[in-house]
């Protein structure tokens, strides 16, 4: 047996499970590849409230360099998650020459270029199996499996507090304040649920498959995000009767590849052999068709349809969060680590491989979509007329319409199913149909994904 020796930092949820499953599995993950794992310095912020198993007190500090800095510890495991010191651990090991592990999406979202030039310069490496969607080995499907592969769209449902929010509203028809609180008493929400339920959670999912697919590292302020604290009851029920199911999505599409210079922007200078690339990189609420299999993706699950150009249309599901399936990711990039240092080849897969220079992410002004739109209209004769002659005007064709009855009182419900536009063109029609006297509150837009 070669033997590994494991510096972890962090023993909550994920690091517990961690330790749990080391000591389930380390065995079984020594017959298999050959090498056994010793868990040699554990970090922790509070020992009384760490999930450290059989760990001997004598290997339990509160100081993440002793971690780092133990001159035995060959792997650093970072599970302490934020931006702050998260990013001197990896950087410290990094710069010793050891291979780091981390489940921290936040963190590559953020740094991610600094901390792979690091592992480059120091000749070592960085996984990060475990910082998207759980247990789900999408960063290796995406970096190795698909590496013949150009990615033309991936959709996910990388989010398990949201989903479970909008399945609930959807079966129970709750009420999206109820169905929050709800989760934050079962711990699928946090107390503070912003970075959930305002899509900051998925854009940073987001953002590493579309740097991974594409090439090009995709900063957070590129991504247009949005969240699902809008959505109401009414949205759940109209979408259902339309054939649709609600879900926050992150979409990374391909627009374009084939985009050449004129002749005359060739002027002086030499032609790139490599195609200029075009990238939507999203996260809103979308109205998925019922007949598309992440319609049916319910409760906490994740899932992530991939799109290659050789493989087709591809589907990945599983839990996306949670002590055992991040845990099982982490043993995931445990089981690399250790063969690459087995075998010296500590950079044979670098965590990032910046291949397509010209790949641009395209402003959502710019994406065309379909809509779904609700308005709240007063109940009288020319409402109809005068709405769409703000949409005519912008040159925005309506599909259907529904004005459901039974509603009373003088406001009614309006509901407009949108040809293709620019969202651009969409948002600056919504401005103008907002201040029409016949229009009593803010409009509600909704867009229709398509996954063609």
């Amino acid at each position: 047996m070669y033997p590994i020796h494991l510096g972890i930092i962090g023993a909550g949820t994920v690091g517990g499970g961690l330790l749990q499953a080391l000591a389930r599995n380390g065995s079984l993950m020594a017959s298999r590849l050959g090498v056994e794992f010793i868990v040699t310095r554990v970090a922790v912020r509070n020992s009384n409230k760490a999930r450290l198993g059989s760990v001997p007190v004598d290997r339990i500090t509160t100081d993440w360099r002793e971690v780092v800095n133990d001159p035995d510890v060959q792997v650093v495991v970072e599970l302490i998650g934020g931006t702050t010191t998260a990013r001197e651990i990896v950087l410290t090991a990094l710069r010793l020459g050891k291979p780091v592990i981390t489940a921290n999406k936040a963190l590559l979202s953020a740094h991610g270029p600094e901390l792979f030039a690091a592992a480059a310069k120091h000749g070592t490496n960085l996984y990060y199996e475990a910082s998207v969607a759980g247990g789900i080995p999408i960063i290796k499907i995406l970096r190795e499996s698909f590496a013949g592969n150009r990615i033309l769209s991936i959709h996910g449902i990388v989010n398990g507090t949201c989903n479970y929010i909008l399945t609930r509203m959807k079966l129970e028809g709750a009420v999206f304040a109820d169905v929050l609180a709800d989760a934050q008493r079962m711990g699928y929400a946090e107390a503070e649920p912003s970075l959930d339920i305002d899509g900051h959670d998925a854009a940073h999912k987001t953002g590493i498959l579309a740097s991974l697919a594409h090439g090009r590292w995709v900063r957070p302020e590129q991504i247009h995000t949005e969240g699902i604290r809008h959505l109401s009851k009414l949205d759940i029920e109209f979408a259902s009767q339309l054939g649709y199911t609600i879900k926050l999505l992150g979409v990374v599409k391909l627009l374009n590849s084939t985009k050449k210079a004129r002749p005359a922007e060739l002027k002086g200078r030499v032609q790139s052999a490599r195609p200029q690339v075009a990238v939507q990189v999203s996260v809103y609420p979308a109205l998925v068709p019922n007949s598309h299999v992440l319609a049916s993706v319910n409760f906490a699950f994740n899932a992530i349809s991939v799109r290659g150009d050789v493989v087709g249309e591809t589907l990945f599901y599983g839990r996306g969060a949670g002590q055992d399936p991040t845990a099982s990711s982490v043993l995931s990039d445990l089981a690399d680590a250790a063969l690459d240092l087995k075998h010296g080849s500590t950079q044979r897969v670098p965590p990032f491989v910046p291949h397509a220079t010209q790949c641009s992410v395209v402003p959502l002004a710019e994406v065309i979509s379909r809509y779904y739109l609700r308005l709240s209209v007063a109940d009288r004769p020319g409402v109809l007329a005068k709405i769409a002659s703000v949409l005519g005007k912008a040159r925005i064709g309506i599909s259907s319409v529904i004005q459901p009855e039974g509603h009373e009182g003088e406001v009614v419900p309006l509901i407009l199913m949108i040809h293709d536009a620019t969202n651009a063109a969409m948002q600056t029609a919504l401005a103008r149909i907002a201040r029409l006297s016949v229009v009593k509150a803010p409009p509600v837009m909704i867009r229709v994904e398509a996954f063609s």
